[in-house]
């Protein structure tokens, strides 16, 4: 048996199976009590901490500049009223273009404070696009009161596309209403407001990633966010006895970030560091700089950002020993973590801690606030996503050969801003929202034991056989398996005797000669097909794409994830001449010499 830390839940559950093959599965507690109002949580802790820091961030000093949670509420009344005498207001919210910032979470904290919604976009849609053409589709959607761009000069190919008549733009200097002018409003309208706030009145709007078209934005009110942070609390106990500290670099326009780490936060009194650092070269030595300093009670990252980290910790111990010194457990999302990269983490936590450190994985969507499910059992292998939170439900519906998953409960959206059509495809007739994944029990015979994401329904496809294949997890242990030459791949072969795949090199590929190159990735192509379990597993060929996702041709997310069906469709071209007689491209094979 996993040994079980009692610093985090001891769930009990109630199954029922349906004769239809379906599963409900639920904890037998109920959702504890909690706060009704994001706000109330901002006025608890000023009142009670008024001097903690709430959120802080490196200035161009390189010192911390930080907000306690007593300046935090004086300048989120000073904001709200500001935005209120700007006619913003339930229907006009604030749209959000900057990255993560100090101003970026009072002016979000301001329209919490007032009920004014407010929406963090992907700084991408604005910077990295050419054509604005998603920016434009919420701006549109939203109808915006006010757009906030810290930098109007660099935002202003973005401000021009979606400018509107009586639309405000705020920044930090010349180009807009100062932000500063702002924070010299008197709190009094600010106060009325908070008084007319209720748990269903909308907080925010967080956009999916719009993969398969215009973004939607789910709409998040206080009660989703609100029972969220109850969830949080209940499953990661040790959060109650000690503020939590985190260092985070992810962005807010994620849901994973917004939403559970800001209110993960926010709800217990703790710390938030605005972490500058990226996990891509060139900026990570920033993160590093910051966990020198920074010893953080709950961490979380990529698996690339793990990577990365390993390698630094491995190499410095008394950077180990300050990142592991009051760490309750690491937590990765976003992609399947390697697990070499688990086995090394794992590792070095006995070594520096003498103890197991917990290493997890969840989840969870932006229409579920999105924590919904979460492991805290210690895993000797990494990818069990855990089981429901407290409140939540969940059905387990046969799909072809497959689980999918639905949820129920108080975190679940009441649906996408002015789509009632998309809104009605998500539930089911019982109310249950359709993640689109599905699960894989971890043990069929105990279903508390957790389960494994088993693939997206909608992005897995047939081969010739008929056989199912499990898109996410093959691409996921295709990526492991190459052992570090390439950073994703797209998984192929639909209707074909075969699987293949149009790989994405690593920096480190990139960097060896075309020859050598060749060779390494046949031989881990070789080495992959004769580890996996059979046809629908095991990718048998593959060419190196040459050109790099785009993200306007929605081929990859704004959280840099691909998306497989726009790749598929986008490369059909070049996957015919994969499984071509006399292929024209170097093509890779597994099968010429197993």
């Amino acid at each position: 048996m996993p040994l079980q830390d009692t610093r985090f839940w001891t769930p009990r559950f109630e199954i029922a199976h349906r004769a239809d093959g379906s599963i409900l599965m639920r904890q037998s507690d109920p959702l504890p009590e909690h706060l009704p109002l994001v706000a109330d949580y901002l006025d608890h802790w000023a009142d009670k901490t008024p001097d903690a820091t709430w959120i802080a961030r490196r200035d161009a000093g390189g010192d911390w500049r930080r907000i306690s949670y007593g300046q935090a509420r004086d300048m989120a009344q000073r904001l709200g009223a500001g935005l209120l005498a700007r006619g913003l207001g339930p229907d006009r919210p604030l749209l959000i273009l900057s990255e993560n910032s100090l101003e970026h979470a009072l002016l979000a904290m301001g329209c919490i404070y007032v009920g004014i919604p407010f929406a963090a976009v992907s700084p991408a849609y604005s910077l990295v696009s050419k054509d604005h053409g998603k920016l434009r589709d919420i701006a549109a959607l939203l109808r915006p009161g006010a757009v906030f761009a810290d930098n109007a000069v660099a935002f202003a190919p973005a401000l021009q596309a979606i400018a509107a008549p009586g639309q405000a733009v705020i920044s930090l200097g010349a180009g807009g209403d100062d932000f500063e002018a702002l924070l010299g409003t008197s709190p009094e309208a600010a106060l009325a407001a908070r008084a007319r706030l209720t748990p269903d009145g909308v907080v925010k709007y967080l956009f999916t990633s719009g993969s398969t078209g215009s973004p939607k934005a789910v709409i998040n009110t206080n009660r989703m966010i609100c029972a969220m942070g109850a969830m949080i609390s209940d499953c990661y106990r040790f959060l109650r006895h000690e503020p939590p500290v985190v260092l985070d670099w992810a962005p807010w326009n994620h849901t994973a970030a917004g939403n559970k780490v800001f209110m993960l936060v926010l709800a217990h009194g703790g710390s938030y560091y605005i972490d500058d650092g990226r996990p891509v070269p060139g900026k990570f030595a920033e993160t590093l700089r910051n966990l020198r300093e920074i010893s953080c009670t709950w961490y979380f990252n990529v698996p690339l950002g793990y990577d990365m980290l390993i390698d630094a910790l491995e190499q410095d111990r008394p950077l180990a020993e300050t990142f592991f010194s009051r760490l309750g457990m690491l937590f990765y999302a976003g992609a399947g973590m390697a697990q070499h990269t688990w086995d090394r983490l794992s590792a070095l936590g006995r070594a520096v801690t003498g103890r197991e450190v917990l290493l997890a994985t969840g989840l969870g969507a932006t229409e579920t606030a999105p924590f919904a499910l979460a492991c805290t059992e210690i895993q000797s292998r990494a990818g069990n996503i855990g089981v429901p939170a407290r409140g939540l439900e969940l059905k387990l519906v046969p799909t072809g050969d497959k689980l999918e998953a639905r949820l129920r409960g108080p975190t679940i959206m009441p649906g996408y801003l002015r789509d009632p059509k998309k809104t009605a495809e998500a539930f089911d007739a019982e109310g249950f929202y359709c993640l689109g994944d599905a699960l894989r029990p971890a043990d069929p015979e105990n279903l508390a034991r957790g389960f494994f994401f088993d693939g997206r329904v909608a992005e897995n496809f047939k081969l010739a056989s008929g056989t199912w294949v499990a898109v996410g997890a093959i691409r996921a242990g295709l990526v492991d398996a190459m052992g570090g030459l390439i950073r994703d791949a797209v998984i192929v072969g639909e209707n074909e005797a075969e699987l293949g795949a149009l790989l994405l090199l690593s920096d480190q590929a990139k960097a060896m000669a075309a020859d050598a190159l060749h060779g390494a990735l046949e031989a881990a192509l070789v080495q992959a097909a004769r580890a996996a379990t059979g046809s629908a597993s095991r990718v048998m060929r593959a060419l190196v794409l040459k050109e790099a996702p785009s993200f306007d041709r929605g081929e990859v997310t704004e959280k840099g994830s691909l998306n497989q069906r726009a790749m598929r469709a986008n490369h059909a071209a070049l996957i015919a001449t994969l499984y071509t007689e006399n292929p024209t491209e170097p093509v890779l094979f597994a099968g010429r010499k197993i």
